[in-house]
C-alpha cells in the first residue's frame, strides 16, 4: 500500500469521519447562533435602532435589516465558493467564522439611535451585510467538507448533522436570550441586557477558531489537486456553461426555494406569528419554539439516514407538498390554542374597512421613511398592527375611510397637509377610539397566558419543524452530489443561498406586507405555499435522484 493510500485510509476511518463531522458542525452551530440572534430580537432592535420613525415602519425596517443579511448571502457564496474551489475547503472556514463572530460582537457594542442618530441603523445594516457574506461562504464549505469525507452509503446521514446546526444555532440563541431575560428581568433586558447574547459571541468565536484550526483539508479535494484536475475559473465553469448552469437553476427552483420557505415558515414565521400576530409574550413564545425544536431536531438525522436508503428526492418533495397542503389548518390551529379570545372576537365581531380602493396603498416600506397618510392607510395600518382581521368594502371615490366593528362605525381622517402636531393629535385620538372599540368587541391586547393550550401549541409547532427536517435533512447530500468536485463549492453554494437568502430570508417581510394589504392574518401563508408547490412540481419532473453517485468520479 502506498503512503498516499495509507494516508487516505486513515483520513476516511470511522473515527476520523466522526471527529470531522463534529468539528465542522460545532463551528457552524456557533455561526448560526450569531446570525439568528438578530431575528430573535427583531422587535427590540427595531426600538433601539429605528426609533426615529413610526412604530410600524420601524418594525418593517428592522425586518428588512434582518433580510439584508440574507440578501447578500449569494454574493458571499460566489466569493467564498470560488476561494473554496481554488484554494481549499478548510481555509474558507477561518475567514467566514472571523467575519461572523466579530460582526456579531460589534452589534452588542453599537450605540442606539437615541445616542448617535441615523448612524446607528446604517452601521447595523452594514454589520448584517458582513454577516450575510460570511454565512454565504459557510454552508457550502461545511456541507462539501463533510460530504467529501463520507462514504457513499452514509453521506445523507453524516451531512444531516450539518443540517441540524441551523436549528441548534437558533435553539441556542433562544435559550441564551431566555436565560438573560430571566436573570436580568424584562425591563433591564429591553433597555440594555439584550446586548449580552451578542457580546457572548466573542467566546464562541474563540472556541470556533480553535476547532477549525484542528481540521485538515478534505481527501477528495486533495486528490483532485494532486491529479491536477482542479478548475482554474470555477465561477465561469459553474455559471458560464449551460450544461452546469442548467443544473444550478434546477437546484434553485426545484430544490432550495421550496426547502427555504418551508424552513423559514416552520421556524421564523412561526415565532413571528406567535409574538406579532397572536400577541403571545416573547418569553412564552421562545419557550414554545425551543421545546418544539428540541423535540423535532433528531428528525434531521432520521431523514438524512432514511435518504441513504430510499433517496433524497422523495423525502424533500414530500415535505414540500405536505407543508403546502397543511399550513392553513396548522396556523389556524395555533391561533385557536394560543389566543382563543382573538379567534372568538374574529368570529363574533367582524371588522370591515369601507374605503375608496384607489386611495389605499400597499404598505410596504423597506427603508422606513414613507408615511401613509391617506385615511384608508391609517385605518388599515392600525388594524394590521393589532392583528385584527378585516374585510374590504368599496366606497365612492373621495370617501373618507371608516371602520365598522359590529354595530360601531369609526371614521378615519386624512393626514395629508396636517402639521406634525395636528397629525399626532388626530392619530392618537383615532387610535384611542379604535382601540376602545376593538377591546369592547373582545379583541385582546395580548394573549392570556393562562388560556394557552401549551401541549397543543407545542404539537403544532413541532409538526412545522418536522416539515423542516424533511426538506432540510437530506438536502446537503443532494446538492453536493449534483456537482463535480472541481466546481462543487461554487455550484452548490449559489442556488442554496439564493433559495434560502432570498426566497426564505424575505419571507417575514413579504408575508407581513401581504397581511397588511389583504386584511387576513393568514394571507401571508400563500407565499410559502406557492413557492413550495413550485418546487414540488419542478423537482419531481426534472431533478434526478443522486444518492448512489460517487463524488470523486463527478
Amino acid at each position: 500500500m502506498t503512503a498516499h493510500a495509507a494516508q487516505g485510509q486513515e483520513e476516511l476511518s470511522p473515527g476520523k469521519i466522526r471527529k470531522t463531522v463534529f468539528a465542522a458542525s460545532l463551528g457552524t452551530v456557533f455561526e448560526w447562533y450569531d446570525f439568528y440572534l438578530y431575528g430573535s430580537l427583531a422587535a427590540i432592535i427595531s426600538k433601539q435602532f429605528f426609533s426615529g420613525v413610526n412604530e410600524t415602519a420601524a418594525f418593517i425596517f428592522a425586518l428588512m435589516a434582518f433580510a439584508a443579511g440574507f440578501a447578500v448571502r449569494p454574493f458571499g457564496a460566489l466569493v467564498f465558493g470560488r476561494l473554496g474551489d481554488l484554494v481549499g475547503r478548510k481555509y474558507t472556514f477561518m475567514v467566514t467564522i472571523l467575519l461572523m463572530g466579530l460582526s456579531t460582537f460589534v452589534v452588542g457594542l453599537l450605540p442606539s439611535y437615541a445616542t448617535i442618530g441615523i448612524a446607528a441603523p446604517i452601521i447595523l445594516v452594514a454589520l448584517r451585510l458582513l454577516q450575510g457574506l460570511a454565512l454565504g461562504g459557510e454552508y457550502g464549505g461545511a456541507a462539501t467538507y463533510v460530504a467529501e469525507h463520507a462514504h457513499k452509503g452514509n453521506r445523507g446521514y453524516l451531512t444531516s448533522w450539518i443540517q441540524t446546526t441551523a436549528t441548534l444555532g437558533l435553539f441556542m440563541s433562544l435559550l441564551v436570550i431566555l436565560g438573560v431575560r430571566t436573570y436580568f428581568g424584562e425591563d433591564a433586558f429591553n433597555e440594555w441586557a439584550w446586548r449580552v447574547p451578542f457580546l457572548l459571541s466573542i467566546l464562541l468565536l474563540a472556541i470556533s477558531v480553535y476547532i477549525r484550526l484542528k481540521l485538515n483539508e478534505s481527501p477528495t479535494f486533495k486528490k483532485m489537486k494532486e491529479e491536477g484536475k482542479g478548475s482554474k475559473a470555477p465561477l465561469k465553469e459553474s455559471f458560464g456553461q449551460w450544461a452546469n448552469l442548467k443544473i444550478v437553476l434546477l437546484a434553485l427552483f426545484g430544490l432550495t426555494a421550496g426547502q427555504a420557505v418551508v424552513w423559514y415558515t416552520g421556524q421564523f414565521y412561526a415565532l413571528f406569528f406567535l409574538t406579532q400576530t397572536l400577541k403571545v409574550d416573547g418569553a412564552t413564545a421562545n419557550i414554545l419554539i425551543a421545546v418544539s425544536l428540541a423535540i423535532a431536531t433528531p428528525f434531521f438525522v432520521i431523514f438524512g439516514w432514511l435518504s441513504d436508503k430510499i433517496g433524497r428526492k422523495k423525502i424533500i418533495m414530500a415535505g414540500c407538498l405536505i407543508a403546502a397542503l397543511t399550513y392553513f389548518p396548522i396556523f389556524k390551529g395555533i391561533t385557536h390554542y394560543a389566543n382563543p379570545a382573538l379567534e372568538k372576537a374574529q368570529m363574533s365581531a367582524p371588522v370591515t374597512v369601507v374605503a375608496d380602493a384607489s386611495a389605499c396603498t400597499f404598505q410596504f416600506n423597506p427603508v422606513g421613511t414613507s408615511q401613509f397618510l391617506r385615511s384608508c392607510d391609517i385605518a388599515k395600518g392600525f388594524l394590521a398592527k393589532n392583528a385584527v382581521n378585516y374585510n374590504n368594502e368599496a366606497a365612492a371615490a373621495g370617501t373618507v375611510a371608516h371602520v365598522k366593528i359590529g354595530s360601531k362605525v369609526i371614521e378615519s381622517f386624512e393626514g395629508r397637509g396636517l402639521s406634525k402636531e395636528e397629525l399626532t393629535a388626530k392619530t392618537d385620538a383615532f387610535n384611542a377610539k379604535l382601540k376602545e372599540a376593538i377591546t369592547e368587541a373582545g379583541y385582546p391586547a395580548k394573549a392570556d397566558t393562562d388560556a394557552i393550550n401549551y401541549p397543543m401549541v407545542t404539537l403544532l409547532l413541532t409538526i412545522l419543524v418536522i416539515y423542516v427536517t424533511m426538506v432540510y435533512g437530506p438536502i446537503a447530500a443532494m446538492l453536493v452530489e449534483l456537482f463535480p468536485t472541481r466546481i462543487r463549492y461554487s455550484s452548490m453554494s449559489l442556488p442554496y443561498h439564493i433559495g434560502n437568502g432570498w426566497f426564505g430570508g424575505f419571507l417575514p417581510t413579504v408575508a407581513f406586507a401581504m397581511v397588511a394589504a389583504q386584511g387576513n392574518i393568514y394571507h401571508g401563508l400563500w407565499y410559502p405555499i406557492a413557492v413550495a408547490l413550485m418546487t414540488f412540481v419542478i423537482g419531481c419532473l426534472f431533478l434526478p435522484e443522486t444518492k448512489d453517485r460517487k463524488l470523486d468520479e463527478l
